[in-house]
């Protein structure tokens, strides 16, 4: 009785276990690709600390163009600064956070970008949302958050923080220039000048005052002409009786 095709037999079941094993590991390792955040001074109500955020790239084809960074509650857009960045990227603060962004980065490079935060808020663990956008469209969103225990597959860049130092306290918040402020003033209108309305006012007047001046030179024109038509009528009349009279 020949043993080849036992042999055989076992071979496949240790393939088949072997890749049976090599997609249970895979699918059990995270992302290979995923965004970071570090911090100088990981500590609440810490002041003028520099965070660190490292963007791994996931395309072979596209480079990074842009960041977007969602702010956690307790850092105001205007409380960020950029103190580091890939060449030519400039940082541009937004209602919920802030962009970061300029000309593509090669693929396969990571992005890594730092901000100066002017006062971490007083909390346990902060986070901050990421899209990541690809000079051929394509947008990796790193926004989750852990739900139940679980831990989600695209998660968001979590900053744990160690407690306050004692006599810590949150300082008052940045100044936050509004649209009016930024806005340049309006020319004030010369002693000459006149508001649209008022000039509008006072070129109506003067259409209506030449209107009447045409309507009363048109009147006094039509009784002139009928006082001519009165008078030469009158002449005939005159005349045809005077020769009349004569014959």
């Amino acid at each position: 009785m020949s043993l080849h095709p036992v042999a055989r037999s076992g071979r496949r079941v240790a393939l088949a276990g072997a890749a049976a094993l090599t997609a249970t590991l895979a699918l059990a390792a995270p992302a290979a690709a995923h965004a970071e955040v570090e911090a100088d001074q990981a500590q609440a109500l810490a002041e003028n600390v520099t965070l660190t955020f490292v963007s791994e790239a996931e395309s072979a084809s596209a480079g990074f163009t842009e960041l977007r960074v969602v702010l956690p509650e307790g850092i105001a857009p205007a409380d960020v600064t950029l103190e580091g960045a890939p060449k030519g990227w400039k940082l541009k603060a937004t209602d919920d956070g802030y962009t970061v962004g300029g000309p593509a980065m090669k693929a396969g490079v990571d992005a890594e970008h730092k901000i100066k935060v002017r006062q971490l808020p007083d909390a346990k663990e902060i986070a901050f949302k990421t899209v990541e956008v690809y000079s051929d469209g394509k947008i990796s969103r790193w926004i989750e958050l852990p739900t139940g225990g679980a831990e989600p597959e695209q998660p968001a860049p979590v900053l744990e923080l160690k407690a306050a130092a004692p006599g810590a306290k949150p300082i008052s918040p940045s100044p936050s220039s509004s649209p009016t402020d930024s806005a340049p003033p309006s020319p004030t209108p010369a002693a000459t000048e006149l508001p649209a309305e008022a000039a509008g006012s006072e070129t109506d007047a003067k259409a209506a005052e030449e209107d009447e001046d045409s309507s009363a030179g048109l009147v006094v024109g039509g009784v002139v002409v009928a006082l001519l038509v009165v008078g030469g009528g009158a002449w005939w009349l005159v005349k045809r009786r005077g020769a009349s009279s004569q014959s």
